[in-house]
């Protein structure tokens, strides 16, 4: 079968269609994620030994599982033990934000623990709360690392919505095998898919250099 590039184009406005959900569950998942990770990255980080404990377990149980199993959980375990049925776009969300959340957390425990200590003690000397020291001295010099590694874990989340074809979303991998399904133009359509992957991961490698280029003037 000789290849026919302008299948791409008849489909193309589907496709897209799949890409908007694509970035839909990324955006919606990571700013839970973000929300979750900073606050699990700072009770491991300067929480007591419960709340470090409690960090530590679901840190360890959502990275030592698959994301693919995690959705699946919650979309076809959770109604069984919980009754609680949720629909497959939200499934994928929460799973985004649950699994980032915990890659996260350990990206901002590190990135909080990697500055020196005798700026803490300084705040701290000078009679700030702990509160403000880590808000206004830790807080912004942690952040400038931070942004490499979070990079990274938004371009892993993105690509790690194509896995929810499991459930049914209709993302842009479940839409790019639809259409295969009904034309068979394997070569033409994965080919387009990885295109858009590629121009979505690509925008928000430039969005984040451009970030980290304008902290590191500040």
């Amino acid at each position: 079968m000789q290849t026919d590039w302008m299948v791409v184009l008849e489909f193309l406005p589907a496709l897209l269609s799949g890409a908007l959900i694509t970035i839909q569950i990324t955006v919606f998942g990571l700013v839970g994620g973000v929300v979750l990770g900073g606050i699990a990255g700072l009770m491991r980080a300067f929480g007591g030994p419960v709340l470090n404990l409690i960090a530590f377990t679901y840190i360890e149980i959502i990275r030592g599982t698959p994301i693919v199993v995690q959705v699946m959980f919650l979309y076809f375990a959770l109604p069984v033990l919980a009754e609680v049925r949720i629909d497959p776009m939200s499934a994928a969300i929460l799973a985004i934000l649950i699994n980032a959340g915990a890659y996260i957390a350990e990206i901002v425990r590190g990135a909080l623990l990697s500055i020196g200590r005798g700026l803490s003690e300084a705040g701290l000397a000078l009679g700030l709360p702990r509160w403000k020291v880590l808000l206004y001295i830790v807080g912004p010099l942690a952040f400038r690392r931070l942004i490499p590694p979070l990079g990274n874990q938004f371009i892993v989340s993105l690509k790690d919505t194509s896995l929810f074809i499991v459930i049914g979303v209709g993302e842009l991998t479940r839409t790019g095998q639809e259409i295969m399904a009904s034309n068979f133009r394997a070569v033409e359509i994965w080919s387009a898919v990885a295109v858009i992957y590629l121009i979505m991961t690509g925008t928000l490698s430039l969005i984040l250099r451009m970030i980290e280029r304008r902290m590191r003037i500040l």
